[in-house]
């Protein structure tokens, strides 16, 4: 769900939410959206993190790819019965 200029979520009230819409609309509250960097956060930890999982499978092999891919599915379909 999008958040609003503080950070809170948008209401989930019909009505609340048009009038947020339109105070954004006609500039009395902003829409702004927090970066990373704003908030604080390292800019290059921030852009390692976006690569994560990519760059983790592209350093592993295809059979310690297989091997993590089966234990997770073991564990997955574990109490499906």
């Amino acid at each position: 769900m999008p958040r609003g200029p503080k950070g809170e979520k948008r209401p989930a009230d019909v009505n609340k939410n048009a009038v947020l819409i339109a105070k954004i609309a006609t500039g009395e509250a902003a829409d702004d959206v927090p970066t990373p960097e704003s908030e604080g956060k390292n800019a290059a930890a921030v852009a390692l993190g976006r690569m994560g999982g990519k760059a983790r499978a592209a350093s592993m092999s295809a059979r310690k790819r297989k091997q993590i891919a089966k234990k997770a599915a073991e564990k997955r379909w574990k109490n499906v019965r």
